[in-house]
C-alpha cells in the first residue's frame, strides 16, 4: 500500500494538472472562477491568480466583480509580485470605495510598496512610495486593526532613510579630512539638513560629532581671511554636541578637536 501511494499522488497532481490546463483554455467563465476560488482556498495562489487574471473583466459591473478584483489583487501579493499588487489593490480602493474589504486594500497596498523597500544603501524612491501609502493609511484608518503593523513598517522605513541620509554625510566628512575643502562645506550641510529632518533620530549624536569635526577641518584649512569666523562655528558646533549630549562618547575625541581649534583661535586674540 505504501508503494501506491506515491503513484497515487503523482496521478492526483496529473490529473489536477488536466483539469487547470482544460479550464484555462475553454471559454467557460463560471468554471474558471470556481476554480480560481478552489486554487485560492487551497493556497496555489499562482494558478489562482491566472485564472482570475482571465476571469476578472467578465466580472465588472456584476455582484462578483468586487470579490474577484480582491483576491486578484491579493493573489498577486501571496506570490509576491508586489509592484502588481499594490497596483490592483489601488485599482481596487478606487472602483470600491464603500467596500468592506477596502480598508484592508489600502493597507495591503501600502505593505506591498513596502516590500518593494530595498536596503538603505540603494536608491529609496521606492521606500518614500512605501511612507507616503502608509501615511495615506494611517490617516485614513486611524482606529485600524492593522494601525499597529503599519506604524511599525513606517517606522522601519523612517529610519531606512535617516540611516541613508547619515551614511551620505558621514561619507562626506571623511573625505573631507583627506581632499578638498568642498567635501567639508557638503559635509556640513548634509549633517545640518539631517538633523532638521531627522530631529529625533537615533543618529543624532553622531552627526553632532561629525559636525564637529567637518567644521574644525574646514576652519584649519580655511584661508586666513575666513579661518577665524570657521574657528568659532567649530567651536558651536562642540557647544551644541556638549549641550545635547554632556556625558558624550565622543568627548575625548571632541576636545582633541577643540584643543586645536582654541590653539589656533589665540593667534586672533593678540
Amino acid at each position: 500500500m505504501r508503494r501506491l501511494l506515491p503513484i497515487l499522488f503523482f496521478l492526483t497532481l496529473l490529473t489536477s494538472c488536466s483539469e487547470y490546463q482544460k479550464v484555462l483554455k475553454n471559454e467557460d467563465v463560471k468554471a474558471k472562477y470556481d476554480m480560481a476560488q478552489k486554487f485560492y482556498d487551497e493556497g496555489d495562489f499562482k494558478r489562482a491568480n491566472r485564472l482570475f487574471e482571465q476571469v476578472a473583466p467578465k466580472y465588472v459591473g456584476k455582484p462578483q466583480g468586487e470579490r474577484i478584483m480582491f483576491f486578484f489583487a491579493d493573489s498577486y501579493y501571496k506570490i509576491k509580485d508586489y509592484y502588481t499588487a499594490g497596483y490592483q489593490f489601488e485599482r481596487f480602493v478606487k472602483s470600491y470605495p464603500k467596500s468592506d474589504k477596502t480598508q484592508e486594500a489600502l493597507f495591503l497596498g501600502a505593505k506591498s510598496y513596502y516590500e518593494l523597500s530595498p536596503r538603505y544603501s540603494l536608491d529609496q524612491t521606492d521606500t518614500d512610495k512605501a511612507l507616503l501609502k502608509l501615511q495615506n493609511f494611517i490617516n485614513t484608518y486611524p482606529d485600524s486593526e492593522y494601525l499597529p503593523q503599519a506604524n511599525i513598517m513606517a517606522k522601519e522605513l523612517t529610519t531606512k532613510k535617516e540611516r541613508k541620509a547619515f551614511e551620505i554625510a558621514k561619507q562626506f566628512t571623511k573625505l573631507g579630512e583627506f581632499y578638498t575643502l568642498d567635501y567639508n562645506i557638503s559635509a556640513i550641510a548634509a549633517l545640518d539638513n539631517f538633523i532638521s529632518d531627522f530631529p529625533g533620530s537615533i543618529y543624532k549624536e553622531e552627526v553632532m560629532y561629525q559636525k564637529v569635526i567637518a567644521t574644525t577641518n574646514l576652519a584649519l584649512n580655511s584661508t586666513a581671511n575666513k579661518m577665524e569666523q570657521r574657528l568659532f562655528d567649530a567651536q558651536e558646533a562642540y557647544k551644541t554636541l556638549k549641550k545635547n549630549f554632556p556625558e558624550t562618547k565622543y568627548q575625548k575625541k571632541a576636545d582633541d578637536l577643540m584643543g586645536k581649534v582654541e590653539k589656533q583661535l589665540q593667534n586672533y586674540s593678540k
